[in-house]
């Protein structure tokens, strides 16, 4: 009996050590990782890819990439560059006149400073719409990634609310978290998302359906997020962003003012609409 028991004992020891990795190996909570970075003069680096997709078709739209800095409660700013994919060789295409000069303009790199809800726009078709010797358009509540980031990620990870919005009801998957929102619950939840795209989802569009999947590292930091969503007409957007550097020393500045204007050459002082049509220069 004795022989028995010792064996039962090493068997359920065995059986705990094995069970160990398993337990090691789920994913930590992203919200405490992340609450622990919100450290003012600190932040996180992120490549971001767009992605058209339309039956089997996949289209790289834009390419942009930027540096997030954090407060003690969350964001305090970014700095964003980013660019249409629209290959060299598609340049001939390019009609002349008016509308030719704004696709060039459109398709050149931009780059949006933000502090707080202040941006800095630069570059692309800004620098087409700015008066002579200016290179930044400040505007109060302006979007946070320019045009190209209109259909960039709608959440953004530094955003404590919007990650446990996000976690309710998801599930763990191999290497972090999956699940999907409405947009309309998006639009509430996400900060990041109502500056991009201020105009309120109409009762349709508020129904339509966001599919994410997060991964997180050993610390449950975010290292990647992809989500995607429907345009209608059988076309879909997959935006996957990649975070790398948690925790680096960022410090951003706004531009100097005196390459600073509060109004285009045309004497408007607001961002246009930045219409959904863009998106077709990636094909």
């Amino acid at each position: 009996m004795k022989r028995i028991l010792t064996g039962v004992a090493l068997a359920t020891t065995a059986a705990l050590v094995t069970a160990t990795p398993a337990l090691a190996a789920a994913p930590k909570d992203p919200v405490v990782a992340v609450k622990k970075q919100l450290v003012p003069g600190k932040g996180v680096k992120f490549t971001e890819r767009i992605t058209q997709i339309a039956g089997r078709s996949r289209e790289i739209v834009t390419r942009s990439s930027g540096t997030l800095q954090f407060s003690k409660t969350g964001l305090a700013a970014s700095d964003i560059s980013g660019k249409f994919n629209f290959p060299a060789t598609d340049q001939d295409e390019i009609p002349e006149g008016e509308l030719g000069d704004m696709l060039k303009a459109i398709t050149a790199p931009e780059r949006t400073i933000r502090i707080g809800t202040t941006s800095y726009l630069s570059g692309g078709i800004w620098a087409s719409m700015l008066p002579e010797g200016k290179t930044w358009f400040k505007a109060p509540n302006g979007p946070p990634a320019g045009i190209t980031g209109v259909f960039g990620q709608p959440f953004n990870v530094a955003e404590v609310a919007t990650l446990k919005t996000l976690l309710k009801g998801a599930k763990p998957v191999s290497g972090g978290y999956a699940g999907k929102i409405k947009r309309g619950d998006a639009w509430k939840a996400s900060r990041w998302m109502r500056a991009s795209l201020p105009v309120k989802p109409s009762a349709k569009e508020a129904k339509g359906v966001i599919s994410w999947r997060l991964t997180v590292n050993s610390a449950g930091l975010p290292t990647r997020l992809v989500s995607t969503f429907s345009l209608g007409d059988d076309v879909s957007v997959s935006v996957d962003t990649r975070y790398t550097d948690w925790g680096s020393s960022v410090s951003i500045k706004p531009p100097a003012v005196g390459d600073t204007s509060r109004v285009f050459s045309d004497g408007s002082d607001e961002v246009p609409p930045l219409d959904t049509p863009l998106l077709g220069l990636g094909d």
